[in-house]
């Protein structure tokens, strides 16, 4: 599944072709994904205003309203020519001035497009979100508050989006290896300074993640068709019964909130 960092690349990479540019028109091949598509008239002629990010969410804002996408489990935006023909998952064409057109594939239609009159912040898929990791506020002392009241793991408090977003299965992981805390440890016992570690390992895996592209397993390229990878710095996830990069010993594996967890029972503690 696209993640923060594999979200970032493909902002990144749309960003600058979008941006002071109209949309013409689109062309909507499958208009059921997880939700509806409905795509409002007054969208058509609408300038492109800037694309952001919030978690996993990209937001197209135009002077009318913002266009709200999620790649699903396997899709993809990507910028192509408009003569280009569309393969059988290509579902949606946002035509732009100039013959381009941004292309949305999404093979398994996990995928949706909302468009949001209005401030898009308040839209009901991304209002309750928590922080970004990316902000200053995202801190050792953050996280060691909302482990309050909490008796859970702590790769499920990284991994919960009313938390703190963006830290998938595999970048909980390696952030907490990083970190050196077994995924598995409550909340409860983890000092505020083993915390500050832990935050600062998450910046740290997800930046490194952007540079070089997001993690590709399965379906995920970025904008241009080209894959992540990311998977080549992983140090435990996918390495379960492997060696441990960092001193040796077998890593182990387990599952955590139904998701494949990897540690190393050695440099996690």
């Amino acid at each position: 599944m696209p993640e923060l960092p594999e979200v970032e690349t493909t902002r990144r990479g749309i960003e600058p072709a979008l941006v002071g540019r109209t949309i013409s028109g689109w062309t909507l091949r499958q208009p059921r994904l997880r939700w509806p598509v409905v795509l409002p008239p007054s969208l058509r002629g609408q300038r492109i205003r800037s694309v952001v990010r919030r978690a996993k969410y990209l937001v197209v804002e135009t002077e009318s309203g913002s266009l709200i996408v999620h790649l699903g489990m396997s899709g993809s935006l990507r910028l192509t020519s408009a003569e280009l023909a569309p393969g059988p998952h290509d579902h949606v064409d946002f035509e732009l001035e100039g013959g381009r057109v941004l292309r949305l594939t999404d093979p398994r239609r996990f995928g949706s497009i909302h468009f949001h009159e209005g401030d898009w912040r308040e839209h009901w898929l991304i209002k309750e979100l928590g922080i970004e990791p990316f902000d200053n506020e995202f801190d050792g002392a953050f996280l060691h508050r909302a482990a309050r009241k909490r008796r859970v793991a702590i790769k499920q408090m990284l991994m919960d989006a009313r938390v703190v977003v963006g830290v998938g299965n595999i970048y909980a992981n390696e952030s907490l290896f990083r970190a050196g805390i077994r995924p598995r440890v409550s909340v409860s016992r983890i000092s505020r300074e083993r915390y500050s570690l832990l935050a600062q390992s998450v910046r740290d895996v997800l930046a490194q993640a952007i540079r070089e592209g997001g993690t590709t397993l399965r379906d995920f390229v970025d904008e241009s068709g080209r894959r992540g990878y990311f998977s080549h710095s992983l140090n435990v996830y996918g390495r379960e019964d492997l060696p441990c990069y960092q001193c040796g010993a077998v890593l182990k594996g387990l599952r955590i909130g139904q998701r494949a967890t990897v540690y190393c029972p050695n440099c996690q503690r």
